[in-house]
């Protein structure tokens, strides 16, 4: 049932957004909903599941965290700016078919995409195995790991921003300086951290296709790739930069870098 309820949850979401976004011709309020969907996906699965136990009210605890964080700072970064360089993009290529090609290319995408990534949520919270096994320090200890990096990462990268002498300047201090997406490593890493609670049950097992589905989307598709090739045109040195730090997971940066 809870997958159902879930599905309809998010779709009806997506469309209320969808409908929302072409009147303010703004489809980059998406990515605001994106991490708070997935709050309202855990709670409506603990609402729809009886006999909760310390593993389901720690997944939900593990999503509200996460998904309020990233919503509550994508909308001060993004509300009152033009719309995502992405959608800029598409709009211009779709025309007056736009408000088309956003429902099925980014809402009904990233409908599907939240649905498949939530799993962990949905079979942990639901699941009738209510054992106590390690994986639950391992998942949380390696969730507050990857929400570290994310949190810490975006905070950074607001600072650097929002000072008029770093204009068109690259950021390669503090964690940027082990990682050039530690925003993108700390997201993929605290999903892990959500697997890995959520496969405590076996059925739970199932629900690690997200974590390697989000990770495969910000090394592959979406997130590395996509901001690099913006990134090697408008700022100065990145290729530099490449060379000497490390695309995602956090290590020091190679020998001959400049101190």
């Amino acid at each position: 049932m809870v997958f159902w309820v879930a599905a309809v949850v998010i779709a009806g979401m997506m469309l209320a957004v969808w409908a929302i976004s072409v009147a303010l011709r703004d489809a980059g309020i998406v990515d605001i909903l994106w991490g708070f969907g997935f709050v309202v996906v855990a709670w409506v699965s603990w609402l729809v599941t009886d006999g909760h136990d310390v593993r389901a009210a720690l997944l939900v605890f593990m999503a509200t965290a996460w998904g309020l964080r990233l919503a509550i700072h994508l909308a001060f970064r993004n509300i009152g700016q033009e719309e995502d360089f992405r959608y800029q993009s598409m709009r211009r290529r779709a025309g007056d078919k736009f408000w088309i090609t956003s429902l099925v290319r980014v809402f009904g995408l990233q409908a599907a995409a939240m649905w498949v990534m939530s799993l962990p949520l949905q079979l942990g919270i639901s699941a009738g195995d209510r054992g106590w096994t390690a994986l639950w320090v391992i998942g949380t200890v390696v969730f507050l790991i990857g929400f570290g990096f994310e949190a810490i990462g975006d905070w950074q990268l607001t600072r650097f921003k929002a000072d008029p002498a770093n204009a068109g300047k690259l950021m390669d201090r503090g964690l940027w300086r082990y990682s050039r997406h530690p925003n993108y490593f700390g997201d993929a890493t605290g999903w892990w951290g959500i697997g890995l609670v959520a496969a405590s049950t076996p059925i739970g097992i199932v629900g690690l296709v997200a974590p390697a589905f989000i990770t495969w989307i910000l090394v592959k598709v979406s997130g590395v790739p996509m901001v690099e090739h913006r990134l090697n045109k408008t700022r100065p040195g990145y290729q530099e930069y490449v060379q000497r730090t490390s695309a995602f997971v956090p290590r020091r940066q190679r020998s001959h870098r400049r101190e």
